[in-house]
């Protein structure tokens, strides 16, 4: 039951980061999204991964981990695209030190 659950709360996650990416697509901005919101999903689905890699419990869980792992992954991709738009658009120069 306790894998049920656990996998009804990764698949609740899991169905907002299509739609987030969907967004991300049509809207071609970065403009409304948070790098560091991201990067903390991210950051959490890193750690649920490694604890059930270290706990010794991968199931069929797991997966899902790892779905919305690559999903948010996507989504920060799309960010930086979307980002270098934006300041092409608003015409800054993109410097990199």
């Amino acid at each position: 039951m306790a894998q049920i659950l656990e996998a009804c709360m990764v698949i609740c996650f899991g169905i907002s980061w299509p739609m987030n990416i969907i967004k991300s697509l049509k809207s071609k901005t970065a403009k409304g999204k948070s790098l560091i919101f991201l990067i903390l999903i991210l950051l959490g689905y890193c750690c649920a991964i490694t604890g059930k890699i270290i706990s010794d419990s991968v199931n069929w869980v797991f997966w899902f981990y790892v779905v919305n792992l690559v999903m948010v992954t996507a989504d920060i991709v799309l960010y930086y695209i979307n980002r270098k738009r934006d300041i092409a658009a608003d015409g800054y120069t993109y410097n990199r030190k």
